[in-house]
């Protein structure tokens, strides 16, 4: 049983949203995901999806980009992205997931006995470009990231795999909030994604503070799902 993780699928099967418009390593790029999946993943393993799984507006159009990943080998973990327009009301989200897709919100999922899968969106650090009404969503960000943390803690967890859609913080800068959170909960693995292209380079990779950091956006990834080491979480 191993657990993989990708994010920003920004499927849109169903839809008219072309991604090649964002450079030829789009082109047919929900292809390459499934070649690359079902050469890495077995129905035992688990894959994180960390956030933007597809660009549907509402929750029945999103049902082709479900049934693509449903199609595809393990069980799936989702976690909210910034364009996850169709992912409103949890209830109905979980109601509408395919047998072997999960969603994570307020809460957490157990990978295993040991470990338990936690985060949430995340937000736009303070101080990058950040507005009041930014800093209002940040501090809620927080908050969910604590209730995940502290509903698994109480449930006899100590060990944790946090997934973020945004970084917790860019690259070389102060940490913000989810940093100081994940340290008090002692969280050895950070996953999140969101930067495309160009701002790759302001991903931070690598161990912070007895953090380990992992990005994992799917054009980063060469649309390949990372196989996570628990060895020493």
């Amino acid at each position: 049983m191993a657990l993989f993780a990708i994010s920003d699928l920004h499927l849109s099967l169903g839809g008219e949203k072309p991604m090649d418009i964002f450079g030829g390593e789009w082109v047919d790029h929900h292809l390459k995901i499934k070649e690359n999946w079902e050469k890495l993943v077995s129905d035992d393993d688990t894959v994180i999806l960390g956030g933007d799984l597809c660009w549907a507006m509402k929750l029945e159009e999103a049902q082709q980009d479900f049934n693509f990943i449903h199609g595809l080998p393990g069980r799936k973990v989702l976690f909210k992205g910034n364009h996850d327009y169709w992912w409103q009301s949890y209830s109905k989200v979980i109601k509408a997931l395919p047998g072997s897709m999960f969603a994570v919100q307020n809460n957490y999922l157990a990978y295993d006995d040991d470990i338990a899968l936690c985060g949430t969106r995340g937000w736009i650090v303070p101080g990058e470009y950040c507005l009041e009404q930014d800093e209002k969503i940040f501090r809620r960000e927080k908050m969910r990231l604590e209730m995940s943390l502290a509903k698994a803690q109480d449930d006899g967890f100590k060990k944790f795999i946090v997934t973020l859609h945004y970084p917790p913080f860019i690259r070389y800068e102060e940490e913000e909030g989810f940093a100081v959170i994940m340290k008090r909960y002692n969280v050895k693995i950070c996953l999140y994604g969101h930067l495309h292209g160009a701002d790759h380079r302001r991903a931070f990779i690598g161990e912070r503070d007895g953090i380990n950091y992992f990005f994992i956006s799917s054009d980063y990834l060469n649309f390949k799902p990372l196989r996570l080491d628990l060895n020493n979480i």
